[in-house]
């Protein structure tokens, strides 16, 4: 197995965890960049990284790195890589690029010259002039730096929040990726209650019920180097092999929401039984104000609405005030709520114990955090070892 760099792109905010998740499924040399998070793996890194990433957007491989001023430069250093290692013959490689602080600023013609260069290298290899590109996608992208040139190819295809379980969306809906980190960062564990009294389309109960049950995120879609030479079917099969073996769908979930609109129920509980979870989440058309779990040490995990618009602006202020009313009532539960509000904690009559910035697509929000008690450890019923 070959040991290949690779980039796991995700949103600001997230490459902590990120990086964290990428450990967890035991690769090493973790490097935490803007955005980004790079690291080594083989073939088979390919294949698991897709799964099981959580927070991630996409996973590149990067096929290589160099000064870049001039359309020369970069033709000859695209040309210098080894493209057909990854690329067959009748291979489909269109380009995509961007270009930020860099001389080279016009990305279609950026985007021209690597095309033109890539084809240079693949006809000193197949030894023909003219490719069909009627066979497997391997998208390309250069992208510009500083006037550093980075060359990648993309093993994701559509970004690796589309888990494929929503086919229905509320009208703001929140990113499976960012409801994922959410649930992360709570520290939630399934033997909690967990709820969401803004749930819209589920995405935030789903993505915990999946992390409860240890399902592998990217289980239920398909991947464009699925179809890739280079890896191969059989990693594939033995890393979704892997998914399935590590699922455990034992354990029992408490996990509720609620929203005050019905569509945006009905959107949940479609979410829900296409990821194979309509019985373990329940969900109810109920107003903030009217909602009373009533378990105790649970988490509750939101990201209430934010009011673009002028006139909206009273209604957020009044479900913020409610919603600091029940968390407030809620004596033993700790609290996380995703807001761009910089009144939050006014409406919560308390600072949070933390805050983290965070961004939900080009929004610019604070997750506000407050840390109810542990729930008291299990006494331990069996007898003690002789």
């Amino acid at each position: 197995m070959a040991k290949l760099d690779l980039i796991a792109t995700c949103p600001m905010g997230l490459e902590a965890i990120v990086a964290r998740e990428v450990k967890e499924l035991g690769y090493e040399d973790v490097t935490v960049e803007n955005g980004r998070v790079t690291f080594t793996g083989d073939e088979l890194a390919i294949c698991r990284t897709n799964l099981w990433l959580r927070t991630a957007d996409r996973i590149l491989v990067r096929m290589g790195q160099f000064e870049a001023r001039t359309f020369d430069d970069l033709f000859e250093g695209t040309k210098a890589l080894d493209w057909p290692a990854w690329i067959p013959e009748y291979g489909e490689f269109p380009v995509e690029g961007r270009s930020h602080k860099s001389q080279l600023s016009s990305v279609p013609a950026c985007q021209g010259i690597v095309k033109k260069a890539v084809v240079e290298k693949m006809k000193e290899r197949y030894r023909t002039e003219w490719f069909e590109e009627d066979g497997p996608r391997y998208v390309i992208e250069v992208a510009l730096l500083n006037d550093i040139a980075t060359l990648t190819i993309d093993t994701t295809g559509p970004s690796l929040h589309k888990r494929g379980y929503r086919k229905l969306v509320t009208e703001a809906p929140l990113k499976e990726t960012m409801a994922a980190a959410l649930v992360n960062l709570s520290r939630w564990k399934p033997d909690r209650p967990l709820y969401d009294p803004f749930c819209g389309s589920g995405t935030i109960l789903i993505e915990a019920a999946m992390v409860g049950w240890n399902i592998a995120p990217g289980l239920r879609r398909s991947f464009p180097s699925e179809d890739w030479d280079i890896i191969g079917q059989d990693r594939w099969e033995q890393a979704r092999e892997e998914a399935y073996d590590s699922l455990n769908d034992d354990i029992p979930l408490e996990i509720a929401g609620s929203d005050i609109d019905p569509k945006a129920i009905e959107v949940a509980e479609a979410a829900a039984k296409a990821a194979g979870l309509s019985k373990e989440l329940k969900f109810y058309v109920e107003p903030v104000a009217k909602a009373k779990p009533r378990s105790d040490f649970g988490c509750l995990i939101t990201n209430p609405p934010y009011g673009e618009r002028l006139g909206e602006q009273k209604e957020v202020e009044r479900v913020l005030r409610q919603l600091g009313q029940l968390t407030g009532s809620l004596h033993t539960w700790s609290t996380f709520v995703l807001s761009p509000s910089k009144q939050l904690e006014h409406y919560f009559t308390r600072p949070a114990d933390k805050r983290r910035k965070l961004f939900n697509g080009r929004i610019e929000c604070q997750l506000y955090q407050y840390f109810g008690p542990l729930p008291p450890r299990r006494r331990n019923t069996e007898p003690a070892e002789q």
